[in-house]
């Protein structure tokens, strides 16, 4: 293909050029560093981070296409890849607005550089916010009142957010209970955790498509398997009908949870997520000191 041509030739010059750096030279790597930082920093809190690595899995099949000469592959490739790029842009529509609607609204700097630890610690569940949340399903599920609890993670949920009333108070028992119980004006739709608060209630999530999942199944659970296929979010869903308890998480449902298995899934799942991200963490502080 003509565009990987491009980039072997290309590494060709780079590697014939000159040694000669000015500072417009360093200044253009700096913002272009930034750029991309900026991107994949944004990327990991979107859709588009799973759409990556898929890109990436393609990019590498059209190089073993071009270093064996898989003429056909690559003819066909190059006449689909303006579509796929018009394509993109329509799935990752809301992504790309709400990107540059953040461009407006902060600091680029504050918004890129990972060093303050305020948002990951807004991110975390204490032990007392998990113990609400299995207790308030199991209360529900007792009485059948119907129930569904969105907990973000670390693909951002305002979005779907935006489709609720703002709440924005500690997640308490009595609180879950009191929004989903019948008749009342935010008992319809989901609610949204961030960290320690309900931040979202009468949200609307997208609809699971998946035809493997029961018949015997409503909205309420095809909603909660919905928006665990499209993020990371794990989700708990209190059936109407039966009163019943069931966790979605990575596009998989989990039924008839009692207390002490929900509330046991729910730390190791949460708790394989925040390790990953004190991983991360240390490893970015053992390097600051190194430089040091």
């Amino acid at each position: 293909m003509q565009w990987i041509d491009a980039v072997i030739d290309s590494l060709k010059d780079f590697s014939t050029y000159g040694t000669k750096i000015d500072l417009g030279d360093v200044l253009e790597i700096l913002i272009i560093a930034l750029l991309l930082y900026y991107i994949l920093v944004w990327m990991k809190t979107t859709r588009a981070w799973v759409l990556l690595k898929g890109l990436i899995v393609i990019c590498v099949f059209l190089l073993l296409a071009y270093l064996f000469e898989m003429n056909t592959i690559l003819w066909m490739a190059q006449n689909i890849l303006s579509f796929a790029l018009m394509a993109l842009i329509v799935v990752l529509q809301p992504e790309l607005r709400a990107a540059l609607e953040g461009l407006g609204k902060k600091s680029l700097i504050a918004s890129v550089l990972p060093f303050g630890t305020k948002r990951r610690e807004e991110g975390l569940l204490s032990e007392k916010t998990l113990n609400e949340i299995a207790k308030a399903c199991v209360e529900m599920g007792k009485v059948k009142t119907g129930a569904l609890i969105v907990i973000e993670q670390t693909v951002n949920l305002r979005d779907y957010e935006r489709t609720g009333i703002d709440v924005d108070a500690i997640v308490s028992s009595q609180l879950l209970i009191n929004i989903f119980e019948h008749n009342t004006p935010l008992h319809d739709g989901a609610v949204i955790i961030r960290g320690n608060r309900v931040v979202s209630a009468t949200c609307y999530l997208p609809l699971s498509d998946n035809l493997s999942l029961s018949k015997e199944l409503g909205t309420r659970h095809r909603a909660g398997v919905g928006i665990s296929e499209v993020t990371d979010s794990l989700t708990i869903i209190v059936s109407e009908e039966s009163g019943k308890i069931s966790m979605a998480y990575e596009g998989q449902l989990e039924r008839n949870l009692d207390a002490e298995e929900l509330r046991a899934r729910m730390q190791q799942i949460l708790n394989m997520n925040q390790n990953s991200e004190t991983k991360g963490k240390r490893i970015w502080k053992g390097r600051s000191r190194t430089k040091k």
